[in-house]
């Protein structure tokens, strides 16, 4: 690797600099010779490996609080909490359009998904509206706009049909609860 002094003479020659540019010619010649490097590629994964190996997207579980209490639930590889809506199916999306810019999807174009071994539930895809999209035992999976980082749940129970997804999370039916039921604390089997 060129220290900056080299870079210095050798960017003269090479782009042109002239006299009285000095390290400020370094520096723009040092910049466009990263710039070019990084334009050919790279030998570093452009995914993150999970503990099982192979390719896909990476769904991964976290203990977040949910209602006062720690639960494990299911994350993106980011460690955004995943969440579904109890009117889906697996056959159906109802958040698309403005609801998925507050509701972002989980969507892959990888042809797996990755999971931790604790998460013996189902992971396939349903293609619609919002390309597509990652579902756990039927139920499509989306993030929500106002968990602003990692270990938040800021999306349970909103308006009555958002839930964390958990790795219990027992299969989608095709019919809704009834109103004014809810699954047990988002889906959690007890």
């Amino acid at each position: 690797m060129w220290n900056l002094p080299q870079l210095s003479r050798r960017s003269r020659g090479v782009l042109g600099a002239r006299p009285g540019f000095g390290l400020m010619g370094a520096a723009a010649g040092t910049l466009m010779v990263a710039a070019f490097v990084a334009g050919c590629g790279s030998t570093a994964p452009a995914s993150h490996k999970s503990s099982s190996g192979g390719s896909g997207l990476a769904v991964r579980t976290a203990s977040v609080v949910v209602n006062g209490r720690s639960e494990e639930v299911l994350t993106n590889s980011a460690g955004r909490t995943l969440y579904y809506n109890t009117k889906d199916s697996a056959s159906k999306v109802t958040c698309s359009g403005s609801c998925a810019s507050i509701w972002p999807a989980l969507t892959s174009s990888a042809g797996s998904v990755r999971a931790p071994s604790a998460v013996g539930g189902n992971f396939t895809f349903y293609s619609g509206p919002n390309g597509r999209q990652v579902e756990y035992n039927g139920h499509p999976l989306y993030t929500y706009s106002g968990d602003t980082g990692p270990d938040q749940s800021k999306g349970e129970g909103v308006l009555g049909i958002w839930y964390v997804a958990t790795p219990g999370l027992s299969a989608s039916s095709s019919s809704s609860p009834s109103p004014g039921s809810s699954p047990s604390s988002g889906g959690y089997a007890y």
